[in-house]
């Protein structure tokens, strides 16, 4: 019996997983270390820099991330096309709005190693602008991870009595006057 046991575990030890991600609410940096961890097999115990054991990564809604502060407009992605006055940049909402999919993409590929196997391990992360997801995607997911980040609840979603019983921090005299 111990050796069935044993069997069954290496085997999903090495059988590369499908995990899901949702990326509502997320921030791009926080999606990109758990997304390379998992694509290059760092959360595995057989896991070696040379060995290709990393697992798949299905990240959902990247229409819907969020960034911290002012760097929709801060942040600057460049590029050049190697010829002269070919430099570009775009400011990452300009950059969402072309493509909702390439700010993740782009964070995911500089938190992954720079060697001949970041072309592969790129291939097994799978993004998706919505939630919508292809039958054959949806029929290898084995594991849904927890983000990253708890969303926060908006106004509207509060009850009354959750409103009423928060503490107030300040609370106006009678006869004081609300615009």
């Amino acid at each position: 019996m111990s050796s069935f046991s044993r069997s069954a575990q290496q085997w999903a030890t090495f059988a590369r997983s499908w995990f899901l991600i949702d990326a509502r609410q997320q921030p791009p940096g926080k999606l990109a270390t758990m997304c390379s961890v998992r694509l290059q097999g760092k959360h595995k115990p057989i896991y070696h820099a040379l060995s290709d054991c990393g697992d798949h990564v299905v990240l959902i809604n990247t229409k819907h991330i969020a960034f911290s502060g002012n760097k929709w407009e801060q942040k600057v992605y460049s590029s050049h096309t190697q010829y002269p006055g070919g430099f570009k940049q775009v400011t990452a909402a300009q950059l969402h709005h072309k493509d909702p999919k390439a700010i993740v993409k782009l964070a995911v590929y500089g938190m992954l190693p720079r060697n001949l196997q970041r072309r592969t391990m790129m291939q097994r992360l799978h993004i998706f602008p919505d939630d919508e997801l292809p039958d054959d995607i949806r029929a290898n997911l084995t594991e849904e991870l927890q983000q990253p980040r708890k969303i926060p609840r908006k106004l509207s979603e509060y009850t009354q009595e959750e409103v009423d019983t928060f503490p107030r921090l300040w609370t106006p005299h009678e006869d004081y006057k609300m615009k």
